[in-house]
C-alpha cells in the first residue's frame, strides 16, 4: 500500500502540555542523520530521512 506524502505540518503540542518530555531529534543525532539509542541492552538506530521523517530500527 502506498500513501501520498503531504507537506502539511502536524499539529504540535508542547511537551509540558502533553505531560511528556520532548527531545529534539536533530540534537540527538548531533547534526547527522542517525543516532544509536539503547534500551535494555538492545541497540536501536534512529534515522532522519531526506523527507524529514523518523525511522527507528532494531
Amino acid at each position: 500500500m502506498i500513501r501520498a506524502q503531504t507537506k502539511e505540518m502536524p499539529q504540535l503540542v508542547a511537551a509540558s502540555e502533553a505531560g511528556d518530555t520532548a527531545h529534539d531529534a536533530r540534537e540527538l543525532t548531533r547534526g547527522q542523520t542517525t543516532a544509536q539509542i539503547t534500551l535494555d541492552g538492545k541497540v536501536y538506530t534512529l534515522r532522519i530521512t531526506r523527507a524529514g521523517k523518523l525511522i527507528l530500527t532494531k
